[in-house]
């Protein structure tokens, strides 16, 4: 059964007890919970105050979690930024296992300049990759691979290459990010899901708009396609909104924020009941 959730992040500046709170007011039943997020990244990590929070909230059925990316790059040319990005995530791993989650989502890293990747650059990603496989025996989360948006250094970002990753490596999972893939087309969303729904755990989903990413979905045609293409492959993962609120015209209070996440949090049941 579909999980509906949304990324922590969204309520950046608010407490640990406090995100908890709103995101259940929403009528959402599951959170990605990002370890950058303020409160926790920057109070070493209290893994136990999100344990608490997650019993004083039975009705969330699961926690998935997003590594550290802000500052970060494992496919760096700075072999020191390089190093410290998989160290990073490894320990995100342990993390993950410490807080239950079920997920974790990753990202790939990126060519340091804006050229097209070579050699080099794939090194350091398949070096990347077997820590991270290394890492993830015994490990109970999933580590899930998201799709990055077609910039030009980018090291994976079309449904063809996600898909040549997770038949190199069967115990790596996919999650995909919406607004990353319709920045280039709608029809390239549709076709991340056709071509890797068996592998999909966790989806972030939310619109590209403006020549921006992670917009809220606000019951837009071309979300619900997306979700009904989900629903026609049988996806059972969780369904996340990822919405940056500087997207919007003016600073959200929470209840402004609630209130967006409960509209959404209608439509994707809508669309996926």
């Amino acid at each position: 059964m579909v999980s509906f959730s949304v990324a922590s992040m969204f309520f950046h500046e608010y407490t640990i007890p406090d995100i908890f709170s709103f995101v259940s007011r929403s009528g959402l039943n599951a959170m990605e919970f990002w370890l950058e997020t303020p409160d926790f990244w920057l109070r070493d990590l209290p893994t136990d105050e999100v344990n608490a929070c997650r019993k004083t909230h039975p009705e969330f059925t699961q926690l998935t979690v997003h590594s550290p990316i802000l500052d970060l790059n494992p496919c760096s040319i700075n072999p020191d930024v390089a190093d410290i990005s998989v160290e990073s995530a490894v320990r995100s791993l342990l993390t993950a296992g410490e807080l239950g989650a079920s997920v974790l989502t990753v990202h790939p890293g990126r060519r340091t300049a804006k050229r097209l990747p070579g050699n080099a650059d794939f090194i350091r990603f398949d070096h990347y990759i077997s820590v991270l496989r290394e890492a993830a025996r015994g490990c109970p989360a999933i580590i899930a691979m998201e799709n990055m948006e077609p910039a030009v250094n980018s090291l994976l970002c079309t449904p063809d290459r996600v898909r040549q990753l997770l038949d190199e490596e069967p115990w790596l999972f996919f999650t995909l990010d919406v607004a990353h893939a319709c920045s280039k087309s709608e029809a390239e969303a549709l076709r991340y899901i056709e071509l890797c729904h068996d592998r999909l755990v966790n989806v972030h989903i939310s619109r590209f708009d403006h020549g921006k990413a992670h917009f809220p979905l606000d019951r837009h045609a071309s979300m619900a396609r997306v979700m009904a293409c989900l629903k026609d492959h049988r996806y059972d993962g969780c369904l996340t909104l990822e919405i940056e609120d500087l997207n919007f015209d003016s600073i959200l209070s929470a209840e402004e924020k609630i209130a967006v996440l409960t509209r959404d949090c209608a439509f994707m049941r809508e669309c996926m009941g």
